[in-house]
């Protein structure tokens, strides 16, 4: 479709206000399947105050450079954009059935092709785009192939640990002047002047622990969640992982395979509490009792991954949260509902556990994991 530079039409009847007819259309579009969230409707309302919606080409081009993530939309766009903006009522919450146009897609670990053939980069760009989609996806919705394209991406995640100064110093170019060394150079010279050494203090990795929530209500996201903590033993220094559910068990060694899929085995042989209840606190509490102090949570910036559902009292949660937060150098809470529109922290283990967490943030996509990685890399 090409837009004109009409200016828009209300609908046949009473015509409704700005901001709810762009809503709508953001709605519309969500319903036939773009992945329209609350943060692309606020920025194209945002977009259109800036443009103006007197014009129709104005409204379409804000809408499609802000409501659409990738080129597959584009069928879907044009078509609800036409139908609502061109009369024709779509009531809200309809599902819009929208035919959408055949992509071809090559296997995501498939490397032939030659460089100077046009079907050959139309198939990479599908690749390419199939790729990027998936990193957006939610992955408690994968299917079973898109699982297993997505344990491939897994392999390129690139967990670092974050720095801290180290006690002792090292010799630099730069920083404070060392004075023995300066003085072992006059000697060594027989009092002759010499060059002046200087020295910095060192830096350090400083330890990562991961305290993943196994429970019923996590089951859909245990399986990836255990796929990034492979990769942060694997790739990181001095990570520590742990399971939480009616108990708290320590899967580290489990998770030291190679394979990532024989590693997720092992971890499964070890924990005995899959898909059972939660009992956060009393989880957080075990984990402090019996390693915390004794110096793993003393400086370590620890990430718990949870929705917050707490089969006890909420109290218990926050006591153990306050202990954990004096201990660790930084706390982090990965919630896969976080970043979903229209989520709200108002579970009672989110609310008490807020006030002891400096960085909340979502974990429901390898997208939201890489955003994770560099949450925890510049702790």
């Amino acid at each position: 479709m090409s837009p004109g530079t009409t200016p828009l039409n209300a609908r046949p009847t009473a015509e409704p206000a700005p901001d709810e007819l762009l809503l709508g259309f953001a709605r519309a579009l969500r319903a036939a399947g773009v992945g329209v969230t609350a943060d692309r409707e606020r920025t194209f309302l945002v977009a259109v105050a800036t443009v103006g919606i007197g014009e129709r080409s104005h409204v379409y081009w804000a809408g499609r450079s802000t409501l659409t993530s990738t080129p597959a939309d584009f069928a879907a766009y044009d078509e609800v954009f036409e139908r609502w903006f061109g009369g024709e009522t779509i009531k809200p919450g309809q599902r819009v059935d929208v035919v959408r146009p055949p992509v071809v897609q090559a296997p995501l670990d498939s490397g032939e092709g030659e460089s100077g053939d046009d079907g050959d980069a139309d198939t990479v760009q599908a690749k390419a785009s199939a790729q990027e989609v998936l990193r957006h996806r939610d992955v408690a919705s994968l299917t079973p192939a898109d699982r297993a394209a997505a344990a491939r991406l897994f392999a390129t995640l690139q967990p670092r640990c974050p720095q801290r100064r180290a006690r002792r110093h090292v010799r630099s170019s730069t920083g404070a002047i060392d004075g023995p060394a300066t003085l072992r150079e006059q000697l060594r010279r027989m009092g002759e002047p010499g060059r002046i050494h200087r020295r910095h203090r060192g830096v350090r990795p400083r330890r990562i622990v991961l305290l993943i929530d196994v429970s019923g209500s996590m089951s859909p996201y245990a399986d990836s969640l255990l796929r990034l903590a492979h990769a942060f033993v694997r790739r990181a220094e001095h990570v520590e992982v742990f399971t939480m559910g009616t108990r708290l068990t320590h899967v580290t060694r489990a998770l030291t395979e190679r394979d990532p899929d024989r590693a997720l085995a092992a971890a499964g042989r070890v924990v005995p509490d899959w898909s059972g209840g939660t009992r956060l606190g009393d989880s957080i509490g075990a984990f402090l009792d019996r390693w915390g102090r004794r110096g793993m949570a003393r400086g370590a910036v620890v990430v718990v991954f949870s929705d917050g559902w707490e089969r006890e009292g909420p109290e218990v949660l926050g006591e153990q949260m306050r202990r954990l937060a004096a201990l660790a150098h930084r706390v982090v809470w990965a919630n896969p509902h976080r970043g979903k529109a229209g989520y709200a922290p108002v579970q009672q283990g989110i609310v008490a556990a807020l006030p002891h967490i400096d960085d909340f943030v979502a974990g429901h996509s390898l997208a939201t994991f890489e955003e994770l990685i560099e949450v925890v890399a510049h702790a």
